[in-house]
Parts: structure tokens; sequence; C-alpha cells
């Protein structure tokens, strides 16, 4: 469990526009003499930190502490949960001074013992509201029954649980992501060609969030009646064994002679480029998922040929966001909100990566 919290004062905004702090506070709550001159500068700062005096003063006058409690996928740097991880960093930064503390908790998302462990404690910090990766369906579903029971309110951040009273999702349409996955790879491919599927194995449950892509590439099968074109052999990859990763490919190809595309639904699409490479099939059409540091430098190499991306540090943020407008501001809020899907090739990546808004 790790807890944020850069404060941000009356104090400092006194600083930064070069008045006292009771001025700051007669300008945020509208009362008393304020010369023009001073009132311009806490409202410029005001406004260069983008909360209008009234919202700020809200914040601040109110001495309720809003505890956000974050569920999500433990991570090693370089990998596709750090950018949520500094999604909700930033969205600590920005809504301290609305009394908002982020609380962020790891599990293990090859085991789902690990979830229930994580999930269960996660009541001991008293929540005001909650964001759930919901790898696990099942027990994602325990969970937000308990959290509906006791009024708490929780958001989906990177794939949801339709059905659910959650307040907002961030996140790709999973099942469409998927639909688009089976286009883009699929698509000109011979008759009879053979397609890799690999799935990771997962302790106890399957990935809500692969079942969702694979439903929606399974979709653009049946819609097109491919199931005779094409035939699909899937491959269970085990997460802390690459020697057996690579065995598995190579008794795969060793057996089956016309084997001409892969697709994995998570975002470690590297190692299978990887094994590919060194195996000396790297010329099959290949897909995976999310802008990791590796998946990037297989797709410039061309043995990635499509990775499809999302913005988990955006999906973080804005969850974060969302749930202030509902709890502190009373604002009305969209419920279900799907970021871009977007087609990556080696031929845009770079301008891709290298744009800032």
């Amino acid at each position: 469990m790790k807890e944020i919290n850069p404060k941000i004062r009356i104090k400092d905004i006194a600083i930064l526009a070069g008045v006292s702090e009771g001025t700051v506070d007669r300008v945020l709550h509208q009362r008393g003499d304020v010369s023009e001159k001073s009132k311009q500068a806490v409202t410029k700062v005001l406004d260069e930190m983008n909360y209008t005096p009234n919202i700020y003063a809200r914040s601040l006058a109110s001495k309720k502490q809003f505890r956000f409690v974050c569920l999500f996928p433990q991570f090693e740097a370089g990998e596709y949960w750090e950018s949520v991880d500094k999604g909700f960093d930033l969205a600590a930064k920005d809504f301290i001074h609305h009394n908002v503390h982020i609380y962020k908790h790891y599990f293990n998302q090859y085991d789902v013992n690990s979830f229930e462990t994580i999930s269960a404690k996660a009541f001991e910090d008293e929540p005001d509201a909650v964001f759930i990766s919901p790898i696990f369906r099942d027990e994602t579903v325990k969970f937000t029954t308990k959290l509906n029971e006791l009024k708490i309110p929780f958001s989906f951040i990177d794939s949801m649980i339709d059905g659910h009273d959650f307040l907002t999702y961030y996140g790709q349409n999973s099942f469409k992501s998927g639909f688009i996955a089976a286009k883009l790879l699929l698509s000109s491919l011979p008759d009879y060609s053979q397609i890799l599927v690999i799935r990771t194995k997962r302790k106890g449950s399957v990935s809500n969030q692969t079942l969702s892509r694979n439903a929606g590439f399974l979709q653009y099968v049946q819609e097109f009646k491919l199931e005779n074109q094409f035939q699909l052999i899937n491959i269970e990859f085990n997460n802390n064994d690459e020697e057996s990763n690579r065995k598995a490919l190579e008794d795969v190809f060793r057996a089956n002679s016309n084997i001409k595309a892969a697709i994995t639904f998570n975002s470690k699409v590297y190692r299978l480029a990887r094994h590919l490479q060194n195996i000396n099939h790297a010329n099959v059409r290949l897909i995976g998922y999310d802008l990791l540091d590796q998946n990037v430098s297989y797709l410039q190499q061309g043995v990635v040929s499509y990775l499809i991306a999302q913005r988990p540090d955006k999906q973080a943020y804005f969850t974060v966001r969302d749930m202030c407008k509902e709890l502190i501001f009373k604002q009305e809020i969209k419920k279900i909100n799907y970021v871009p899907i977007d087609i990556l090739l080696k031929e845009n990546i770079e301008d891709y990566m290298n744009f800032t808004e």
C-alpha cells in the first residue's frame, strides 16, 4: 500500500500570489474587503491551477478527507500497469487540494488468491471510493457486491463487468478490440492457414479482459464464416517459465506446417516475438496489445505486425477525476467511457510515440 500526499496549502497560494494568507481566504470565501489588485493576483494563481475560486474554496473549506483505494496488478518497470500507476500518481497530485488521498494496492494478476487477499484488506482503509481492474470476473463481482452493500461507490478501469452498479468505466471496448484484431490478423491470409492463439495460464481464474477480447475475435470468425477457412491452434503459456513456452512453440511448429499468424490478447506480445525470432519463425503475422518498450522494439523490427494500444495513464487519471466530480462537486458524469482503439504499425509508431498534447 502506498499513499500519495503532496499538500497544497493556502500558504502556497499566498506565496505565489504575493499576498497574505488572510487575503487568499477572503478571496476564496468571497467575504471581506480585498483590493482589486490582490483579488486579481489570487485569481490568476487559481486559474493557473485550472480551478475556479468557488470550487477551490469548497474543497479547502471542507473538513472531509476522501480516501480513494485502487486495486490493480503489480508490475515491473516498463510493463503496462506502470502507466496506470503513473496516472493515479498524477491524479493524486492534482486533487490533493480537494482533500483526496489515494491508496494503491497491488495484486498478482496470475493468481486469483492474491486478488481475494488484497480486496479483503482494502476495507481496512475505510474507503470512500474504490477503483478496480477486474482481472478476475467472479471474484470482482463478490467484492463489488460487498461494496454496494456498504454504499461505497466504485469504478472499473482497463476492463469492465456489465450489469453491475459501477460509477464509471474508462478503458477499451475489449470485445470490439478483439474483433478488430481478428480483422487485421486474418485479412488476406491464404486459405487453410493455421493461426496460433496464445494465452497465459492464471491460477484459479481467467482474465476478464482476455475473455472479452477473445470473444470479439471469435465473433469476427463466426460472422464472416471463417471456421473452415482457418484453423485456430490454442497454446497456453506459463508466466514464470519461458523455457517451457519456447518448447511449446517449437513443438507446435514441428507438428503443423502452415502456421501463418499468431495473436496474444495480453500486453506481453514481446515474449512471443522473442521466441518466434529465436526458433526462426519470425515471418508469421503477429499482433498484440499495448505500448510496452519491448513491444514497440519488436514492432520497429518488423517482428510484430500490429500493436493495438490504449491510454492506461489517462484511464486512471480520468477515473479519479470523475469520482471527485461525483462525490465532491456533485457534477454530472458519463458512466461508460471508451478510449480510442489505436492501431499501430512500424510505419506510424515513431510519430505516435513522439506526439505530445
